[in-house]
């Protein structure tokens, strides 16, 4: 079996310790309440949540997953009990304005929320936090009466939000799109088409859906300059604000999936349903980027939930499990033989995953905390600043989490051996549940083409620029500490090839039109760990500075942190010479050859 307990500690560390989020936080407008001691606390009741009600159900939940029946989605086992028992605990609306029921805290300690629940239940955690994008787009872009009619029952969980993008014929290019919204004369109109892949789009666990879908109207341009945004309830208001008769919006089919089987994905069927329009005609796509841009980086934060839980089931393995000899001599000589965590390659897997998932962790965080000062600053160079960071760490933080979320739970997988491949010791729903993370809210790809082909480029590299200077204040903060040498040293040398290697991929694309794309994933990957490296020497000063007062803590934080600086950090080396040999090796072979 699978192992978790919420790792409180490590959370609190990156909030208060590391980045001084309640100080940030506090003075705020609006965030005056979210103080240490009220962070720590819904920390906790978060905890409780998910270690004694949500890890529960998660095996089973894989192994019984959704059926339909004539429309109809039945989700597992104890998973409508549970949604209940988290709706009415208020987490579905922790970050959600109070006029509408919410609580009002803010996005940097919802990631950490969404991080423990996505630990516990990876599918149940999908439903409410689809829910969380609905909110922010109709409280970005909604009318009055909108907001009034909707926000509340999604605020409160009684209401469950979707969004309705992809069809058959087109994914990533939405600009294809065939779905039509025609007006019927009383301010609403008649949406038809079929969308698939629509997370939650039908279920036992909510009175309504509301679904946000992409349509055209008659009169759209040709491509993404022509798509809209509409409201679809699954149930038509009454006057009195009362659920009336069912729309013409109907599951048609579920999805038989790989991984993240008790969510459920429908094939969504839109016969001239009623709906209403969302935001300005033809402005579809923004306004519904409102709402990804959140869910890019709550997927980020289910990537780095799959490798905690992975973690921490290895490691707990690694201890128990006896195999062999350690290579200097036996290490439990009262045994038959030594646990395998004396093994070096075994050893090598474990610090592989803690070192990243410690950092992007704490990289998570700083970008949401940026998030909240983008929101709420008085300032308007500060809000600018911080919308910057967010927009450059968006890719990396959802690129990198979900793809090295990947590759950690299969390595975690591997040091279980056969018993991880077996079924009941629950380790391969891990690498199954978290494989599509890298493919939905725009695929790890498009992440690293979006990093290398917008977000670079934006007023001359002003994005880029901005994080720069981050990085060379903390270095230049802590020069002449001789006890930070070892890690600020590296990171000083990751940060001066990343500046070349950019330079050189934007000569590159002067030239070679697939520059850019032959470099992108490799590009991302390397500035993901620049920006790890940063974030660790942020935790090593940090960590240095409770040695006194928890010198065990400390000691492990430098050990996990050398780690990294010595065994991960390198990989940045190939990854430069990778990104260098250009787009010729990948595009020299004639079509017909493959």
């Amino acid at each position: 079996m699978t192992t978790y307990t919420v790792p409180l500690r490590e959370m609190r560390f990156v909030l208060h310790d590391v980045f001084g989020a309640a100080d940030k936080l506090t003075a705020l407008p609006g965030f005056g309440d979210a103080t240490a001691d009220v962070m720590d606390a819904v920390l906790d009741e978060c905890a409780k949540l998910c270690e004694g009600v949500l890890f529960p159900i998660n095996q089973t939940g894989d192994q019984e997953g959704c059926t339909i029946k004539d429309g109809k989605v039945t989700t597992p086992k104890g998973f409508k009990e549970a949604y209940k028992q988290y709706a009415e605990g208020g987490w579905c609306g922790l970050t959600a304005d109070p006029e509408y029921g919410g609580q009002g805290l803010p996005e940097t300690l919802d990631c950490l929320v969404a991080e423990m629940i996505g630990s516990a239940n990876l599918s149940l955690g999908l439903y409410p936090g689809l829910t969380q994008g609905t909110i922010l787009a109709l409280a970005a872009l909604g009318t009055p009466e909108q907001k009034s009619f909707y926000l509340p029952k999604l605020t409160s969980g009684a209401w469950q939000g979707t969004m309705c993008l992809t069809e058959s014929h087109s994914g990533s290019d939405l600009g294809l799109l065939r779905s039509k919204a025609v007006p019927n004369g009383d301010g609403s109109y008649s949406v038809t088409g079929t969308k698939i892949f629509i997370s939650a789009g039908e279920h036992d666990m909510t009175e309504n859906h509301v679904h946000l879908v992409l349509a055209r109207l008659p009169d759209a341009p040709e491509g993404v300059r022509g798509i809209s945004m509409f409201l679809v309830p699954k149930f038509l208001p009454n006057a009195d604000g009362s659920l009336g008769k069912q729309n013409a919006v109907a599951a048609g089919s579920i999805e038989h999936k790989m991984g993240m089987k008790a969510s459920v994905t429908c094939v969504m069927n839109f016969d001239g349903a009623q709906g209403w329009l969302v935001g300005q005609p033809h402005k579809g796509l923004a306004g519904m980027f409102v709402m990804m841009n959140k869910e890019r980086l709550f997927v980020g934060g289910q990537g780095i939930s799959q490798a905690e839980v992975a973690y921490q089931s290895a490691a707990a393995y690694a201890k128990d499990r006896i195999q062999g000899r350690a290579a200097q001599g036996p290490a439990r000589p009262d045994k038959a033989a030594d646990p395998i965590i004396v093994h070096p390659d075994i050893r090598n897997r474990l610090m592989f995953a803690r070192a990243i998932v410690e950092a992007e962790r704490a990289l998570t965080v700083w970008t949401h905390l940026n998030v909240d000062i983008a929101h709420k600053h008085a300032d308007a160079a500060v809000r600018q600043h911080a919308e910057d960071m967010v927009g450059l760490m968006t890719p990396i933080v959802k690129a990198c989490a979900t793809g090295f979320g990947s590759e950690i739970t299969n390595a975690c997988l591997q040091v279980l051996g056969g018993h991880g491949y077996i079924r009941e010791h629950g380790m391969e729903q891990l690498v199954r549940d978290v494989r599509i993370t890298e493919i939905y809210e725009g695929t790890n790809t498009i992440q690293a083409l979006d990093l290398v082909g917008r977000k670079l480029g934006i007023e001359g590299g002003r994005l880029f620029t901005g994080w720069l200077k981050e990085v060379d204040d903390t270095l230049k903060r802590l020069a002449g500490r001789n006890d930070m040498t070892e890690f600020t040293a590296p990171l000083k040398d990751a940060v001066e090839r990343l500046k070349s290697v950019t330079a050189w991929m934007v000569e590159a694309s002067k030239t070679d039109p697939n520059a850019r794309g032959a470099a992108a994933n490799d590009y991302l990957k390397m500035f993901g760990f620049t920006t790890f490296a940063w974030v660790w020497v942020l935790m090593i000063e940090a960590a240095l500075a409770k040695k006194s007062s928890d010198s065990e803590f400390s000691a492990a934080k430098l050990h996990v942190g050398r780690y990294f600086m010595q065994r991960v950090l390198p990989q940045i080396g190939g990854l430069d010479a990778v990104i260098r040999s250009g787009s010729g090796p990948m595009m020299a072979l004639a079509e017909g050859a493959f």
